[in-house]
């Protein structure tokens, strides 16, 4: 335990980590007229390692919570379009509409951060920026607060009838309140290394791409002051990065997908490559007696599907609304924090599976080159494939037994020589749909997993 603080202060509300699910907590419960406290390690504007793509749902997100004019002003383009290519076949789509917005934005975090923390600020949310939380205060099995040391070295502690950690994967909340250990996880077989590019084409700013070529896969953002981010995830590779090593690994991607070179011809690399490899997809414990955790720190899906600055703002911000009107009645908080943690498995339980098929790390299935194949002559299926990736669609409208059946039969007409791979491919498939069910049923059913042990001691 650590020496007495030198202040102790009172506030309805601490938030741990300032950014993207953070901001929207403090901002919601602020202008619900709390009093709210929001502790971030950084001084704002600040990056962090993050893809930042944020689907039309995400960019919905931002306008809800009053940060969309400030992020719009960063000067990032407005993606109108997704391209998809695999094996031959492009599928060209337009985004679907979410509350009236029907585009697609690629922001750097320093911006978009400073951005967020900006309207949380002005929604009345206390923003501390440099402050370092140490401990958690607990009466009894409750969690009642922090301490954390600030700029000046001073320990200040904040009692609150709320704290919530929204400090990312390495949660310093979740690991104090014994919930760092995942109940459900899944290891990516990709790893993931980007850069910016200063982008000279015209033609494909309004166009987010993805290419698949083998196993590789890479995309293309356009975002803002005229960069391009430019992110390939190879098959994961074992053991620790040394030197040079990332900008030699995503180098070798880069050229093993002829047409993201070609789309980079011209383009001049801006900065150094960063690299995030070891990722696991994992759903933690996010709630317990006076604490919860948005964001990373309870729910991360790999990045191959771009939804964790979606899911930190809308998932904050439905925790704000939920636990605002009754922050001062312990028991109807805990049954608040419970139902919103069963909320967000019940939610995002179907594209955590979704997202962790999309990052094997293999080279298209017989089944994949039939629905890329498929789509690019049905407009209805390429709809569908987009709206899973901004959440208006469900991947289960996308395997349908109707649909699974057409795919087989075309994938076996292009294999007619040779139908092994195709059946090889449907049995696979049939099997990872029926674990994933079995996981839905049981440590995914949405009832609350069993609480981490008291931290109390």
């Amino acid at each position: 335990m650590a020496d007495s603080p030198a202040t102790v202060e009172r506030a309805d509300v601490v938030v741990v980590g300032a950014r993207c699910a953070g901001s929207a907590t403090a901002a919601t419960l602020a202008r619900a007229g709390r009093h709210v406290i929001a502790l971030d390690s950084a001084r704002f504007p600040s990056d962090t390692l993050s893809t930042h793509l944020l689907w039309p749902a995400g960019v919905a997100e931002l306008s809800r919570l009053g940060a969309l004019d400030a992020v719009t002003g960063l000067g990032a383009p407005e993606l109108t379009h997704a391209f998809a290519a695999g094996a031959g076949n492009a599928i060209e789509t337009p985004f679907p509409e979410v509350d009236g917005i029907d585009y697609t934005l690629c922001v750097r975090r320093t911006g978009l951060d400073h951005a967020l923390v900006r309207t949380a600020a002005g929604a009345g949310a206390e923003i501390r920026e440099r402050c370092r939380v140490t401990e958690l205060v607990w009466d009894g099995a409750r969690c009642a607060g922090v301490r954390y040391t600030g700029p000046d070295d001073r320990t200040v502690e904040i009692r609150a009838a709320l704290v919530v950690g929204a400090d990312g994967r390495r949660s310093t909340v979740a690991r104090l309140a014994g919930a760092d250990t995942p109940y459900e996880s899944e290891p990516s077989g990709r790893d993931c290394y980007f850069a910016y590019w200063r982008d000279r084409s015209t033609d494909w700013r309004s166009t987010a791409a993805q290419w698949r070529e083998g196993a590789d896969l890479g995309t293309a953002f356009p975002c803002d002051d005229g960069l391009l981010l430019c992110l390939v995830q190879p098959p994961a590779e074992t053991g620790t990065l040394r030197p040079g090593d990332t900008e030699r690994r995503y180098a070798a991607a880069l050229d093993r997908i002829p047409p993201l070179r070609e789309r980079l011809r011209g383009c001049e690399q801006v900065g150094r490559v960063r690299s995030a490899t070891d990722i696991t997809s994992y759903f933690r414990r996010s709630s317990g007696p006076g604490w919860a955790l948005p964001g990373d720190a309870g729910h991360f899906k790999d990045p191959v599907t771009a939804q964790g600055i979606r899911d930190a703002l809308h998932y904050g911000r439905l925790l704000a609304e939920d636990v605002a009107p009754v922050l001062h009645d312990p028991p109807r908080l805990d049954r608040a924090l419970a139902a919103w943690e069963q909320r967000r498995v019940r939610e995002c339980r179907e594209i955590y599976h979704w997202t962790n098929r999309l990052a094997r790390g293999t080279a298209m299935s017989p089944l994949e080159i039939e629905l890329y194949r498929a789509a690019t002559a049905d407009p209805d299926l390429a709809a569908i494939t987009t709206g899973i990736f901004s959440r208006t669609r469900r991947p289960a409208e996308l395997y349908t037994p109707a649909r699974m059946a057409r795919l087989t039969a075309g994938a076996l007409w292009h294999h007619r020589r040779d139908p092994a791979p195709v059946l090889r491919d449907l049995v696979h498939e049939i099997a990872s749909s029926a674990r994933e069910r079995h996981t839905s049923c049981t440590t995914l059913r949405a009832a609350a997993p069993p609480a981490p042990p008291s931290a109390t001691a």
